[in-house]
């Protein structure tokens, strides 16, 4: 990183982390980098076809993300804000 960046080496997406025991179901129990988590959540989207195919921003939750999400449907750009809640 250059100096004075303000972030830290090794930080962000490609650091791994553990998700919940909850998205666990979906993405599994071994630490993974944030991007591969979003990656395995959209592959688990798109294989149970839970895109509103009125509005494809818009996810429908089934049992394994409503655990997730919280609530029934988002948008993409509210998932991000719900899978935050689940890693560490």
């Amino acid at each position: 990183m250059a100096k004075g960046t303000g972030r830290k080496a090794g930080g962000g997406l490609a650091r791994p982390v553990k998700p919940s025991a909850d998205l666990a179901a979906i993405v599994g129990s071994n630490p993974l980098p944030r991007s591969e988590v979003v990656s395995k959540v959209w592959d688990h989207i798109r294989k149970n076809n839970l895109q509103n195919p009125n509005n494809k921003r818009e996810i429908l939750a089934d049992d394994k993300l409503r655990k997730v999400f919280g609530v029934d449907k988002c948008t993409m750009f509210e998932m991000n804000k719900h899978l935050s809640r689940h890693l560490s």
